[in-house]
C-alpha cells in the first residue's frame, strides 16, 4: 500500500469567537491534513515533534484515535507543546497569536522508510526553518531519489512577509524538489507582492515545477500545468470556521492521487480529465472542513469517502 508522509508542527488551537473561548483541537498546517488523510484509510506516517506535558499527550492520543501512529513524533523532555489562539472575524477567517517554547535540539526522530508513488507532504514556515532545515532536506533528498511525489503547500503566511527576500533561496529549493506546489492567493501576495496567478506560475513556478493549484477563498480555484489552464468554482458552504480549508484541500489532492492510483510518472503526461477529478476531491474536502470548528474532515465523511470501500 502507498503512504503518505507527512512533515510539520503540531500545534493545539484555542478557537476564539467573539472574544470568548470556544473550541480547543489539535493543528497544524500539514498535520490538519494528514489526520484527514489517516481517517479516510490512508497509510499516514507524521515526522514532528511535541512537549512531554497535558498538551502533548492530548495531540498524540488525538493522532491515534484518528488512525495515525506516533512512532515519528519525537516528545522533548524540555520546552513546552506549542500552542495558537486563533480568533475568528465575521467571515469566520482567523488572527493567531502562537505561544511556541521549543527546546534547543530540534526533531529528533528517524523518517518512515519511503518508497517509489508514496506521497511527501510538506508546507508552510516549517518547511523554511533555518533550525529545521537540515532535516527537511534530508527526508526531500530521499524522496527525489525513491521518485515519491513531493507535494508543497506554500501557506506563507503575513507574519513572515519581512523576511520574504531572506527565505527566497529555500522557497526555490523547495519548489526544486516538488511535483506539485498549491498556495493560497494570499501566500503569493506576502512571498512576492504578487496576485495575477498567470504571472505567479510564469515568473515563479512554472520554471521549478509545472503543476501548480492556487486557491483564493470561496473565489475559484486556478489550475495551471504545462498543458492544462483552468478554473474550477468552488462549493457555496455556510463557513464555521476556514482554519483547515486549504490544509484540507491538500488532504483531498493527495486522497484522489491515492484513490484513483495516480503514480509519480503519470504527473506530466496527466490529461484535464485527471486534473478535474483530483481538483474536485480538494474541493470537497475543504468544503467539508469549513462546515465546523473540528482542524480535519468528520468520522461521516471520512467514512463515505473510505479508501477502504
Amino acid at each position: 500500500m502507498r503512504k503518505v508522509i507527512g512533515i510539520g508542527e503540531t500545534i493545539f488551537d484555542i478557537i476564539f469567537e467573539n472574544g470568548q473561548p470556544t473550541a480547543g483541537v489539535p493543528g497544524g498546517s500539514v498535520f490538519n491534513g494528514m489526520v484527514s488523510l489517516a481517517r479516510v484509510g490512508a497509510e499516514v506516517s507524521f515526522i514532528s515533534e511535541t512537549g512531554n506535558d497535558r498538551v502533548g499527550n492530548t495531540i498524540l492520543q488525538f493522532m491515534r484515535d484518528s488512525g495515525m501512529t506516533t512512532d515519528y513524533v519525537n516528545v522533548f523532555p524540555d520546552g513546552k507543546s506549542p500552542v495558537s489562539l486563533a480568533f475568528l472575524d465575521q467571515q469566520h477567517d482567523a488572527e493567531y497569536l502562537f505561544y511556541k517554547d521549543y527546546p534547543n535540539q530540534r526533531l529528533d526522530v528517524l523518517f518512515p522508510k519511503i518508497q517509489e508513488d508514496d506521497i511527501v507532504a510538506i508546507g508552510s514556515y516549517f518547511a523554511l526553518n533555518p533550525v529545521l532545515r537540515s532535516k527537511v532536506v534530508e527526508l526531500l533528498d530521499i524522496a527525489r531519489e525513491k521518485k515519491a511525489i513531493i507535494y508543497y503547500d506554500y501557506n506563507f503566511r503575513s507574519t513572515h512577509q519581512y523576511e520574504a527576500m531572506k527565505l527566497a533561496p529555500t522557497l526555490i529549493e523547495n519548489l526544486e524538489y516538488a511535483d506539485i506546489v498549491r498556495g493560497s492567493s494570499d501566500d503569493f501576495f506576502y512571498a512576492y507582492g504578487m496576485q495575477d496567478v498567470d504571472k505567479i506560475y510564469k515568473d515563479k513556478i512554472a520554471f521549478y515545477c509545472p503543476n501548480f493549484v492556487c486557491t483564493n477563498g470561496s473565489q475559484p480555484v486556478q489550475l495551471r500545468t504545462r498543458t492544462t489552464n483552468k478554473s474550477y468554482t468552488t462549493r457555496p458552504v455556510e463557513a464555521v470556521s476556514t482554519i483547515g480549508a486549504g490544509d484540507n484541500f491538500n488532504a483531498g489532492i493527495i486522497y484522489a492521487l491515492l484513490k484513483y492510483d495516480i503514480r509519480h510518472r503519470d504527473l506530466p503526461t496527466l490529461s484535464e480529465a485527471w486534473w478535474d477529478k483530483i481538483v474536485e476531491c480538494g474541493i470537497r474536502f475543504s468544503a467539508e472542513v469549513c462546515q465546523s470548528l473540528n482542524n480535519s474532515v468528520s468520522m461521516e465523511f471520512a467514512q463515505q469517502n473510505s479508501l477502504e470501500r
